[in-house]
């Protein structure tokens, strides 16, 4: 008997799997996207990015804006500093964050809007299967 989702031959769409693989960007490229989402996926560093949609703010504006302390906020931009998520500008002995490019901006605004207009069933907080 065969599995509801599984398939009785092994490549139904032999040219459409062509084309899908020959698209595919490579191994390193996925990995480091997957670092990114991986990034975001963490509830106080995106606190930080969406603080930052509005343009920038210094550490102890971040920290007061998010509710976390300087020190988590801190080890939070250099991670997201690392991936070029974020970028700093010095101004004698401040530091200015802001989001690296527009693409991190359309990333999150997507992610918002995405949010904003579904409704998350959510089995992997509530134990459903």
């Amino acid at each position: 008997m065969l599995a509801i989702d599984g398939c009785a031959v092994k490549v139904v769409d032999a040219d459409r799997v062509t084309a899908v693989r020959e698209r595919m960007p490579a191994t390193g490229d996925l990995a480091d996207t997957a670092d990114v989402f991986g990034l975001l996926s963490d509830p106080n560093r995106l606190r930080l990015l969406v603080a930052l949609l509005d343009g920038e703010l210094c550490v102890c504006d971040l920290a007061a804006v998010t509710g976390q302390s300087e020190s988590a906020v801190s080890h939070a931009l250099r991670l997201l500093r690392a991936h070029r998520i974020v970028a700093a500008r010095r101004s004698g002995r401040m530091a200015y964050y802001r989001l690296e490019d527009p693409h991190v901006r359309m990333l999150l605004d997507l992610a918002l809007a995405h949010t904003e207009h579904t409704d998350a069933i959510h089995p992997e907080r509530d134990g459903s299967p």
